[in-house]
């Protein structure tokens, strides 16, 4: 998926293939904010930010990292959904059953680290937005609204795997790890508001 152009990517999301789908899309939703925040980041640097130059140093540091987790959790996303549809192919019986349910459970965790990722991606919006550079705070609300659509896209592609999981105790600890995601979103609403309420328009 690293290698793949994105007429390429689209292509293929589009083509009646089981991945990559809406966890995979979560994930490059969570890359796409944490690349916006690197580039605004990297545009807040030099003198005239000298006074918050250690928190955007900071801020660069851990998007980059978060871009190129994300995207790993992208291409891990696809094999592990490939693996349920493979699952499901077997035949009837006890061993089925429990190739799935294994399965829903390795499927199900890299849409949760998306939802944590992007959860710490908002963070980093709103500990960038007061510091920025002032021309690019819109691209702080795109990176927001990036990082609220990996949450919300993360959730769902999560809860669809539960229903599968016959471990009420896993179920419960994957329940957990979404526990913040509509705090997550009201955040990332929250820092919207506040770029638009700047705009003066």
């Amino acid at each position: 998926m690293r290698d793949t152009t994105i007429v390429d990517f689209l292509s293929t999301l589009a083509d009646r293939v089981p991945a990559p789908g809406g966890g995979a899309t979560a994930a490059l939703h969570a890359a796409q904010a944490a690349a916006l925040l690197g580039m605004v980041a990297r545009y807040s640097t030099g003198e005239k930010h000298a006074e918050h130059a250690e928190a955007v140093a900071g801020v660069i540091a851990e998007t980059d990292t978060a871009a190129a987790r994300s995207l790993d959790l992208a291409e891990e996303d696809a094999a592990a959904f490939t693996a349920v549809t493979a699952a499901y192919r077997l035949p009837k019986g006890e061993e089925r059953t429990a190739a799935i349910a294994a399965a829903l459970v390795a499927a199900a965790e890299p849409p949760a680290q998306v939802a944590e990722t992007a959860a710490r991606l908002v963070e980093l919006c709103e500990r960038l937005l007061p510091i920025g550079n002032r021309n690019l705070l819109t691209d702080v609300a795109a990176a927001a609204e990036a990082a609220r659509a990996a949450a919300a896209t993360a959730r769902v592609n999560v809860e669809v795997n539960l229903g599968g999981i016959r471990d009420e105790g896993t179920r419960d600890k994957l329940r957990a790890r979404l526990a913040d995601v509509d705090e997550t979103m009201a955040r990332a609403e929250r820092v919207t508001a506040e770029v638009r309420a700047g705009l003066g328009s």
